[in-house]
């Protein structure tokens, strides 16, 4: 038959297979064979299995030969038209959370919050499994179902420290923010499909054009938008982030603060480009066109704002990577108001980049915060003398959130702010770009007062920082390094990404 045969269906869901079948293979040798090791052996080997899987999905993506390209009509199985798409794009950012997911679990190998080892990396492995089917949807229905799948593993990892009775407390108020965005999201993308009267992205966006906007076709978009923006935690639906970044398990929420970021980035970036194409608008200055993209200008502009100014204030390290997220966010929104290949291409440099950062930083907080029992700014005194390795690391990761030279945060900054006024009709989001660069400067005021507390205050008497274990100060000093040579190297990830670019039909 014409197309694709079931083999190679089959092959090219195999990335998202193995990393299934891994989540059974380490909750079941967790729950069979390990019951009664020690909970440390318990957490080394089910992360190296995990591990494993996930490198062996990595190792597939750059393996395999198959042509890419998406499945659409000329396929024999035109049921599956844009449930699933191959092209080099996709598989990169596959690729990156893989990686990140990879980075999660070996930070979470010294933890003690939790007996429950197998459930706990099971449930890191179909949260990627759910962003993998995510990023590579095209169709409303497989992203919504790819959204829940990801969003209610996210979920039950937000409240698996039974320590800390603030975890239940942020997963619950994760879960009823989130159920509230499902319904945005679920009645926005029902009303996109009775005015298209499909599903496919690409085919929506076709039949939705029209010289003037129908109102039921702007509250599809601002239900949409409400949605997406609380995957992002985009102003003003972030109220659950501070929350959940504080009360989650610390690998927890490095895990929703990269691989979730990227994947919803990326798919956020898909629906308003592919889906709304022809009711993107312009939010230009002085220009202003009715659409999207004034609705996600205003969005980031609060986003930063509020972000960086609240992370002011805050005297827990978490909560001020919570802040630091929501101002993130925004820059990362002026990659979509770009609205085409370049700024795609700067939008997923950044998340990657950013992911690749706050995981590091979370896995600091979390030596800490095992030592300490919390993650205050004062507990941070003295690390620079106690911990030099981790300090300079945590140097590093702090001034690149906070965009310095030559770090990736600065190129990743750079990249997007180029991409927002790169062209004629863009040159409009001048105010946009200088209202960012001015936040990006206001930012470095709290990340250098993490770095002030790390090699300035004296530690206390009573402080119970100890020396942290090899394998933690190993990936720690990896996640430094890759951040280091992004930063000096950004062709490293952006080069394949602009060959990719060609392949994934933005505009």
């Amino acid at each position: 038959m014409n197309g694709l045969s079931y083999w190679q269906l089959l092959t090219l869901v195999a990335p998202e297979t193995i990393v299934a079948l891994t989540a059974i293979v380490v909750l079941g040798v967790d729950l069979l064979v390990m019951r009664e090791e020690p909970l440390r052996n318990r957490f080394r080997i089910g992360a190296a299995f995990a591990a494993l899987g996930c490198l062996a999905a990595i190792v597939w993506l750059f393996t395999l030969n198959l042509p890419s390209h998406a499945l659409g009509a000329d396929i024999a199985l035109p049921m599956l038209k844009g449930m699933f798409v191959d092209d080099p794009l996709v598989r990169l950012v596959k690729v990156a959370l893989l990686g990140l997911t990879i980075f999660t679990i070996i930070i979470s190998m010294e933890s003690s919050f939790t007996d429950h080892v197998g459930e706990y990396l099971a449930l890191i492995l179909l949260a990627a499994v759910g962003m993998m089917f995510l990023v590579a949807a095209e169709d409303i229905l497989m992203i919504f179902i790819s959204l829940e799948l990801t969003s209610l593993s996210l979920y039950i990892l937000t409240a698996f420290n039974k320590q800390n009775v603030k975890s239940a407390e942020a997963a619950l108020k994760y879960f009823l923010f989130g159920g509230m965005s499902a319904a945005f999201t679920l009645f926005g993308l029902s009303l996109v499909y009775g005015l298209s009267g499909s599903t496919e992205l690409r085919e929506i966006g076709a039949k939705l054009n029209q010289p003037v906007l129908d109102p039921l076709l702007v509250a599809a978009i601002v239900m949409t938008v409400i949605g997406f923006g609380f995957k992002v935690a985009a102003v003003p639906f972030h109220l659950w982030a501070p929350d959940a970044y504080q009360g989650a398990p610390t690998p927890s929420a490095a895990f929703i603060a990269s691989g979730s970021k990227v994947a919803s980035f990326f798919i956020f970036a898909k629906v308003m480009m592919f889906g709304f194409s022809h009711a993107s608008g312009s939010g230009a200055w002085h220009d202003y066109v009715p659409g999207w993209l004034p609705v996600l200008g205003i969005l980031a502009a609060f986003s930063m704002l509020l972000g960086n100014l609240t992370a002011i204030a805050q005297s827990n390290v978490k909560r001020l990577l919570a802040y630091s997220a929501i101002a993130h966010g925004g820059y990362a929104l002026l990659g979509i108001l770009a609205n085409g290949p370049q700024g795609v291409t700067a939008l997923i440099y950044y998340v990657v980049t950013y992911g690749v950062t706050v995981l590091g930083a979370f896995a600091v907080v979390g030596v800490v915060e095992e030592r300490a029992g919390d993650a205050r700014l004062s507990d941070f005194a003295g690390l620079g003398r106690r911990e030099p390795i981790l300090a300079f690391c945590m140097m590093i990761f702090m001034l690149s959130l906070a965009g310095i030279p030559p770090l990736a945060g600065f190129f990743g900054k750079f990249y997007l702010f180029t991409a927002a006024v790169g062209g004629a009709k863009n040159l409009g989001l001048l105010w946009l770009v200088i209202f960012a660069i001015a936040m990006s400067a206001v930012s470095l005021y709290y990340y250098l007062q993490v770095l002030k507390q790390i090699y300035v205050v004296p530690a206390p008497g009573e402080n119970r920082i100890v020396a942290a274990p090899i394998s933690t100060r190993i990936i720690i000093a990896l996640l430094a390094v890759v951040v280091l040579l992004l930063g000096c190297a950004p062709d490293l990830i952006v080069g394949p990404l602009l060959a990719a670019i060609q392949f994934a039909g933005f505009q």
